[in-house]
């Protein structure tokens, strides 16, 4: 037996029927929530009861055909995020991290500084200073042989601020720095975005068919895949830094050198660009991260980057963000690295949009313990193009 397939316009009215009634349903649920948080708030009690969300997550299981059970309970946990978020808000329950990020927003400077000692990997000419030059007026950069020591430099106090790379357009991660983050205490303040611009440098006379070492850092090579794939006869060489690799070529008693390297240490080292712009792709920038010892937050803090663990379990990563989205804030970066020493377990890094007044990015920070293992507020800055 075959039943009739009414018109669409029909069943959608009768869809939008039902959404009227959910929606106004959803209000009485919220008034609810509303008292629910009233008698947590006078009565001392904690806003997340995890036993009883997995009673009711359970019994919304048990309740619908099998075939819905998954659907049923995604939408039973996005209505419980609504309810719990708006709890934390009215209630105004502040974690440790939340107070902190409070009291550098009360205290915040009115402008970001002009004039610093900052700390850089490399040498002079390294896009690191490039990226000093354009997060700073007029900074005293000291330079530092590793990424380690840049960190290292900004928790001992020897530089107010450090300037690192952390990730390319077309290379992707810089992994050896977001492993440091791992183990160093800081606080991101600015970051900004540098085009990145390979070309091929080598002593004055020589040419490029003479070239039989080429030098300059590993992400670098990675981004000139294409170009040393079509100069198979040349022996590639990964150092510290793209400068590095320019000076090296310069104080060399070989002619048959060259480096990948930027147009600005082809003037600072008197070499001769034999070919520009040798990348894969034209569209490449480098974003840095300008980081601090102590938490603060300048004007115009818009964007935020956190490190979380979730638990090693089913749906973990899909808790926290279905908090970001019941909270409406954008997520432009999510990241994962595995633990160290724990198996088939990551670390997320997220990068998220929203100003660090906002009363939504207070909700979010004061509750994310809820649905994370850990994390770890790295900073809220502004980007600067």
């Amino acid at each position: 037996m075959r039943y009739a397939v009414r018109d669409l316009p029909e069943v959608r009215k009768d869809l939008d029927s039902i959404d009227s009634q959910m929606i106004d349903l959803f209000l009485q649920r919220m008034k609810l929530a509303d008292e629910v948080a009233d008698y947590k708030a006078k009565n001392h009690l904690p806003i997340l009861d995890r036993e009883r969300e997995r009673e009711k997550l359970a019994r919304v299981a048990n309740s619908v055909p099998m075939e819905f059970r998954n659907y049923a309970q995604v939408l039973e946990g996005l209505l419980m995020e609504a309810a719990r978020a708006r709890e934390y808000k009215d209630i105004g329950t502040m974690s440790n991290v939340g107070s902190q990020i409070y009291e550098a927003i009360k205290h915040e400077p009115k402008l970001f500084p002009q004039r610093a000692n900052v700390a850089c990997q490399g040498v002079e000419g390294a896009y690191s200073q490039i990226a000093t030059d354009r997060i700073f007026k007029h900074p005293t950069i000291a330079y530092f042989d590793s990424f380690e020591g840049v960190f290292r430099a900004v928790e001992e106090g020897f530089s107010q601020f450090g300037v690192l790379p952390v990730e390319n357009s077309t290379a992707g991660t810089v992994n050896q720095v977001y492993d440091l983050m791992m183990e160093h205490h800081f606080s991101i303040v600015r970051s900004t975005r540098i085009k990145i611009d390979h070309n091929v440098l080598a002593k004055p006379g020589t040419e490029m068919d003479q070239i039989k070492d080429i030098y300059s850092h590993e992400q670098a090579i990675r981004q000139c895949h294409r170009f040393l794939i079509e100069h198979p006869y040349i022996k590639v060489h990964a150092v510290e830094n793209t400068a590095i690799a320019a000076r090296m070529v310069a104080e060399s008693d070989r002619d048959d050198v060259a480096a990948l390297s930027s147009r600005a240490c082809a003037e600072l080292y008197n070499l001769n660009i034999l070919m520009h712009s040798v990348q894969d792709t034209g569209n490449n920038f480098t974003r840095f991260a300008c980081i601090t010892k102590d938490l603060t937050i300048y004007p115009g803090a818009d964007r935020t980057s956190l490190m979380l663990i979730v638990n090693h379990e089913p749906g973990a990563l899909y808790k926290v963000l279905s908090r970001f989205y019941a909270l409406d804030i954008n997520l432009v970066k999510l990241e994962s690295r595995p633990i160290p020493d724990r198996d088939f377990e990551f670390m997320f890094y997220f990068d998220i949009e929203c100003p660090a007044e906002a009363p939504e990015f207070a909700t979010l920070i004061n509750s994310l313990g809820d649905v994370c293992e850990e994390f770890r507020y790295l900073g809220s800055y502004r980007e600067i193009i």
